[in-house]
């Protein structure tokens, strides 16, 4: 089985979209994250969820799970709405390298190595003038290589 059999259509995102509006496409495509685009459609970078939350929850929150727990629910809703003001450019990673992309040919034992070198829930797969044609999640993907899994 091939990367372009089990790809599908995912939503995408520019740096210039607000997070807001990431959050909601994850949300609702139940999706580990998104493929950033630039202006020409091609893949720029994977934006993981988990990037969102880092740029979300203050540093030290982070850190001290205990100092966490000191905020009531009230006050913690408010960290959410600061979103509102950050855009998809502002979780990225400055040093975020080459995206995480194959080619449509590529096997699913090389995009698994692939998200687990890169750390990446999310594969963009792009044709080879590197449009996007699809994307592969880590669910899809698991969800794949479970049928092929000899029982145990």
């Amino acid at each position: 089985m091939q990367a372009g059999q089990i790809a599908v259509d995912v939503p995408t995102v520019t740096v210039q979209d607000s997070v807001a509006r990431a959050l909601r496409l994850m949300a609702l495509g139940r999706l580990p994250g998104l493929i950033v685009v630039g202006d020409r459609g091609q893949p720029r970078t994977v934006l993981p969820g988990t990037q969102v939350l880092r740029l979300a929850v203050p540093g030290s929150y982070q850190e001290d799970p205990a100092l966490a727990r000191t905020i009531d629910e009230a006050h913690a809703d408010l960290f959410w709405e600061e979103l509102a003001s950050l855009t998809v450019g502002d979780c990225l990673v400055r040093e975020s390298g080459r995206p995480a992309t194959v080619a449509p040919d590529a096997t699913l034992l090389e995009v698994a190595a692939l998200m687990a070198r890169q750390r990446c829930p999310l594969v963009a797969v792009v044709d080879g003038a590197g449009t996007l044609v699809g994307a592969i999640t880590l669910e899809r993907l698991l969800g794949k290589l479970a049928l092929l899994a000899p029982e145990l």
